[in-house]
């Protein structure tokens, strides 16, 4: 006789402990090939390179999320909040699935091995994907993950400026890089929480526990998530797949996975993704494997530039990375392209490669935005920038900008 399967499993977590499956239905999700994808993709791309320990995934993030997401539901009702059994297994398996659309190295790559196409949207087709084999069981879960639901509050745990991705992402990446800046009373924020006319909001006396939670973003994304080594890394990844892909449209023989092929010889938009199951099914089988195998192979390509940029990436010479508040003066490039060709013994229009200028901002609270609401405890609530009233306030809402320009290190 065939034993039923145990689907209440209890995992251990390094950052929040114990995490147990709420239901039948997410332990099933858990179990489907494009989740378990999640597994081989890391939650900071290159960041490893700067922080070693930086090496933990899309899929530990999705399960403390979504344990975050049921202290979270469980503290609402506690304070009556109407969430009914359906509405919790629902919100759970957004929350859940809200990556899933994640391309390899995460950020790094979102437009690199597609153009235009936002893992976001990526996310919700898989989604929809998963629903059609799951005889429609994420129905209400795909309308909280849009935001359609009568209950503006459970898309708002999903996706907001105080959702249960970011108290989750930042309380692991701060732990994973040891960074400790960004550590921040996750339980006590969720303890706060409350709803008022519908919409999610933060009792009076957590209001500090936000500020705090605000400025570990900011001080998260300088010194993690901007990291100008990551930066260069990042960019030395996205012009290697930028050269890989010129080489496969002309021709070359080039190795790498099915899946990488079909990408780097066919450029994709929402519209293909939508309405051909083929470009979903291979965008399914690509993970930071397919990128890091080829990466060691194209080392040792006939094609100068591809193999060195692989060279350096492989044995983690990287780009230097100038930080300014102006863009870098045109002539300066123009005279390190023309060292870079004759260092590498390249044309000036295969030193392109070997440069990277943009910008970066970082902005760790928008008031234009569907702003974070502080309640008063007399069933009303307005924004958290009228409640706020410290020195924190300009800076959580100031605008930081930064260009970057990138060049191999030994022509600094």
């Amino acid at each position: 006789m065939e034993r039923k399967q145990n689907k209440f499993k209890l995992l251990n977590d390094p950052v929040h402990g114990f995490i147990r499956i709420p239901d039948a239905l997410v332990f099933d999700l858990m179990e489907q090939p494009e989740f378990q994808r999640l597994r081989r993709i890391k939650q900071l791309g290159m960041t490893s390179l700067v922080y070693p320990g930086a090496l933990h995934t899309r899929f530990h993030h999705a399960l403390g999320a979504m344990y975050l997401m049921t202290t979270a539901v469980e503290s609402l009702r506690s304070k009556g909040v109407d969430i009914s059994s359906e509405e919790a297994s629902a919100v759970n398996m957004a929350i859940l699935l809200h990556d899933i659309g994640h391309g390899p190295f995460s950020h790094a790559l979102e437009h690199s091995i597609v153009s235009g196409v936002p893992h976001e949207a990526i996310s919700l087709l898989f989604m929809e994907h998963l629903n059609a084999r799951l005889n429609q069981q994420l129905d209400l879960a795909i309308r909280i993950f849009r935001g359609d639901y009568h209950k503006p509050f459970l898309h708002q745990l999903v996706s907001s400026q105080l959702d249960v991705d970011r108290l989750d992402y930042l309380k692991r990446d701060s732990f994973f890089t040891g960074v400790s800046e960004g550590i921040i009373s996750t339980e006590r924020i969720i303890a706060m929480l409350t709803v008022v006319d519908g919409q999610l909001a933060v009792e009076e006396k957590g209001l500090y526990s936000v500020e705090k939670f605000v400025l570990a973003r900011r001080l998260m994304y300088w010194q993690v998530y901007y990291h100008k080594t990551t930066v260069a890394a990042e960019q030395m990844i996205v012009h290697i797949l930028r050269r890989a892909r010129y080489l496969a449209e002309h021709g070359a023989d080039l190795f790498a996975s099915p899946a990488l092929l079909f990408f780097l010889k066919n450029h994709y938009s929402l519209y293909d993704f939508t309405n051909n199951s083929e470009v979903l099914k291979h965008f399914s089988a690509l993970d930071d494997d397919d990128i890091q195998v080829s990466t060691k192979q194209w080392a040792h390509h006939s094609d100068r530039v591809l193999s060195t940029l692989c060279r350096m990436l492989v044995n983690r010479q990287l780009f230097r990375t100038d930080l300014a508040t102006l863009a870098t003066d045109s002539g300066k490039v123009e005279s390190l392209l023309e060292k870079i060709a004759q260092t590498f013994q390249i044309t000036l229009e295969e030193a392109q490669y070997f440069v990277a200028r943009g910008t970066i901002s970082n902005r760790p609270y928008g008031e234009l935005e569907e702003q974070i609401l502080i309640s008063d405890g007399q069933g009303r609530a307005i924004p958290i920038s009228e409640a706020l009233r410290t020195l924190s306030l300009p800076v959580m809402n100031e605008v930081m900008e930064r260009h970057f320009f990138c060049y191999p290190k030994q022509l600094a």
